[in-house]
């Protein structure tokens, strides 16, 4: 009777030892989230923003990091923005371009927008033109609307010119950017 107490007694800690073994192995440690992408890889809700957004469940915030898209020329964010259509958006054959630029980005309350096939050949030209009073220093808000030919789908760049009616190229300044045009 002792000799099967005995070996009863060493099958349960021989079979506690595996669970404990097994368990410890598929348990995981907490995750840490320092990022957009440890935060989506952990399965909390992502934000269909720009750029888009995860959020935990401790309130933690944090936006996906996007590559640099928009290409200023003479120019900078302090000068001109974009709100729609954003770096990398889908578009149709007409849409608006809205935002906002600084008076100075004008010239009698308007300025160039042009649509650019991936070849960098023009496929339109729209002028943007000021919401408010442009004869300021401070920001303006505009709207173009942009009318692409309906046969060109794919890949484009969003061209906007500051208008420049003295011609001379130090007076130049631009902001570009991707968009794709499918419907």
């Amino acid at each position: 009777m002792k000799n099967k107490s005995i070996y009863l007694l060493a099958i349960l800690v021989f079979l506690g030892i595996i669970a404990w073994f097994g368990f410890s192995r598929t348990a995981k440690a907490p995750t840490v989230i320092l990022s957009f992408q440890d935060c989506a890889d952990a399965g909390y809700p992502v934000m269909e923003s720009y750029p888009r957004q995860c959020k935990t469940p401790d309130g933690k915030t944090f936006a996906e990091e996007l590559p640099e898209k928009i290409i200023y020329s003479n120019a900078s964010s302090d000068l001109i923005t974009v709100e729609l259509p954003f770096p990398g958006a889908v578009t149709g054959k007409d849409f608006k371009v809205i935002g906002k630029a600084r008076g100075t980005w004008f010239f009698e309350a308007s300025f160039p927008v042009k649509v650019l096939d991936k070849d960098g050949k023009q496929l339109a030209v729209a002028i943007a033109q000021a919401q408010s009073d442009w004869m300021t220093e401070d920001f303006v808000p505009f709207i173009a609307d942009i009318r692409v030919p309906q046969s060109y789908i794919g890949p484009a760049t969003l061209l906007l010119q500051k208008d420049n009616p003295s011609g001379l190229p130090s007076h130049d300044a631009s902001i570009s950017f991707p968009i794709t045009i499918e419907y």
